[in-house]
């Protein structure tokens, strides 16, 4: 199996979480709002294709913001 630099794996990262969240989240959302209907897989890869770029890229950009709050709520004396 091919492996990746080290490098990338932040890019992996945002890249998989992204896929998972966007697709798990438009799938309830489109549940909850349309109901489950003899259309329903199809709305929900609709919505995927739209959600999920936009969830790689605010999860790429927010990345660094939400590592420094991060970093702020953690206290480094305690780390095992």
């Amino acid at each position: 199996m091919h492996k990746f630099h080290p490098k990338y794996t932040q890019l992996l990262v945002a890249f998989f979480m992204s896929c998972f969240m966007a697709f798990l989240m438009s799938g309830i959302v489109t549940l909850l709002n349309a109901g489950y209907s003899s259309g329903f897989v199809s709305q929900w890869l609709h919505a995927y294709t739209i959600v999920w770029p936009i969830a790689f890229v605010l999860l790429s950009v927010l990345r660094p913001l939400v590592t420094k709050i991060v970093a702020r709520l953690v206290d480094d004396s305690k780390a095992v």
